[in-house]
This record gives structure tokens, sequence and C-alpha cells, in this order.
């Protein structure tokens, strides 16, 4: 039996979760997990090597670069293909800054709120 696959530590979720071209419809949509979102936020956003991606994930640093080469992919598909992308899902859990793993500061509270509003309201970052 294979062994349960490891949660992954977020700190923050996405503001907004849709992301479209501007001109034109598509019909094909990417879809991102949301780990893959945070390692892409903490290692081009947030400048960290993937070691310190790692940690802060509470994942192997192997695990860090696949998830992370999984993400770019996905962007690179986006941008060239002019497709959708749909930020959604995975095997994750929301930092509870009680740890001390984040080393962001994070403002889970504040943007978790702000996330849970727009996800409310349906708001759509397409055309952005």
């Amino acid at each position: 039996m294979a062994r349960p696959r490891k949660r992954r530590r977020v700190c923050m979720m996405p503001s907004c979760t849709r992301f479209g071209p501007d001109v034109g419809q598509t019909d094909k949509t990417i879809r991102m997990t949301v780990d893959e979102y945070e390692t892409i936020r903490l290692i081009d956003l947030e400048g960290l090597t993937q070691e310190q991606c790692a940690d802060q994930m509470d994942v192997a640093r192997t695990t860090a670069q696949a998830i992370y080469a999984s993400a770019r992919k996905k962007l690179a598909e986006c941008l060239v293909g002019s497709c959708a992308l749909v930020i959604e899902g995975g095997e994750y859990r929301l930092c509870e800054q009680l740890d001390g793993g984040c080393s962001c500061g994070c403002c889970r509270k504040h943007r978790d709120r702000q996330w849970l509003d727009r996800r409310e309201s349906n708001e759509d970052c397409s055309n952005v």
C-alpha cells in the first residue's frame, strides 16, 4: 500500500484564482494546485532557495523541486498557449503561525479573509 501524501504547508491563499487571456476566448484551461502556487510565490517572488522553500512548506527539497517544476511548466503553457489558469485544490494545509515555520510573517488571516470574500462573490481576475 502506498504511503499517504504529506500535506504541504501554505502561508497564504491566492487573492485571485482565475486568470485568462485578454483577447478572444480559450477552450483550454490549465489547473494549478495551491501548493504549486505557493512554490512560485516563495521561490520567484520572495526569493527563497528551493531548500528554504521546502523547509517552509514542510516537505523534502526534492518534493519542492518537483512541485516548482510542475508549476513553471503550467505557467509557461498558459503564457505560450494563451490558456486560462485556475488555481485550486492540492494536498495542503494553511500555516497557523504557531510553530515558527513561516519566515515571511504570514498574514494568513488577513489574506484568507480576502480570498474567501472574493471566492464568495465569484470575482474573476480575467483580463487583468
